[in-house]
């Protein structure tokens, strides 16, 4: 048995494409999805939530059947390229009237909503477009979208995905092993974004919902994934912030980034250095993360 390559931390090997050309086989009249189905449930390919693994296992057959390791039928449906139909968010009219008052005077009145799959997510998503720097991307994946209300009046958002794949200095704190973070790094969240729309100036108002968050979040991913959160990073753009909040809400600097960009495969810098946080959501979370 020989070990051809790794998928998503699955080690495919000669055994494992012999299997799949007898599920094949043996299946001449099913489709490649639910090929793909079949192939999950014999390998009990399942996310944390229960769900079958069906887009990884996908695109893992498109993969073989492109290398010529395996014949897959004839696709019987093509989907429409959703980047394509994908639609920037519209401007939505709210509340922009200049907002000044202490935050003790309106912290009794603020309350985090996750918003993902609800009536505000569009409030959320052009308020990212229009006002964060880096416009708005849908998330691929396990995600979360908050909201921070002020009585009935958003005044922030915060945006949290799937955990970077492989970071040395996260790694390194944690006290990670390639392996061990392979099976564990779902219990690991990112913030991808953070707004504070422009005309919001309440003073140390950012770490109060970096902190309001961080106490949130874990019982939100487990209602809606089926599992929890342990920690939760993110990454500063130096050249443009100094990450002030996130210090003074207790997330830990673990170090900075060399610039490579994610799939940079040479030396050179492509990007602006990025300063990485992160902060622990459980005291034990060594041991939760490294069993």
């Amino acid at each position: 048995m020989t070990t051809l390559f790794t998928y998503r931390g699955r080690s495919i090997t000669t055994e494992d494409v012999a299997f799949i050309r007898e599920l094949i086989a043996a299946n001449p009249q099913e489709s490649r999805a639910a090929l793909s189905r079949l192939l999950c449930k014999a390998w009990n390919w399942i996310q944390p939530n229960g769900q079958l693994k069906d887009a990884i296992c996908r695109s893992l057959l498109l993969r073989l059947h492109r290398e010529g390791r395996i014949e897959l039928p004839p696709p019987t449906y093509r989907y429409p390229d959703r980047l394509l139909q994908r639609r920037t968010p519209e401007p939505i009219d709210i509340d922009a009237s200049p907002l000044c008052a202490p935050l003790k005077e309106l912290s009794s009145r603020i309350a985090l909503r996750q918003v993902r799959r609800t009536a505000y997510e569009k409030i959320f998503n052009s308020l990212i477009e229009q006002y964060h720097y880096l416009g708005y991307v849908q998330p691929v994946g396990e995600h979360l979208k908050y909201i921070a209300f002020a009585g009935d009046r958003p005044i922030g958002c915060l945006a949290f995905c799937s955990a970077a794949f492989g970071l040395n200095v996260r790694d390194h704190f944690i006290g990670w092993s390639s392996e061990v973070r392979d099976r564990n790094r779902h219990l690991l969240a990112y913030n991808t974004r953070f707004l504070l729309p422009p005309w919001i100036k309440v003073k140390f108002l950012a770490s109060h919902l970096l902190a309001k968050c961080a106490g949130q979040i874990a019982g939100d991913w487990q209602t809606i994934y089926k599992h929890p959160v342990y920690w939760i990073e993110t990454f500063v753009d130096t050249a443009r912030f100094k990450g002030t909040c996130y210090r003074a809400a207790n997330w830990i600097y673990l170090g900075t980034t060399q610039g490579r960009g994610k799939y940079n495969r040479t030396q050179k810098q492509l990007t602006s250095i990025k300063a990485i946080y992160g902060l622990p959501l459980d005291p034990a979370f060594r041991t939760k993360l490294c069993r």
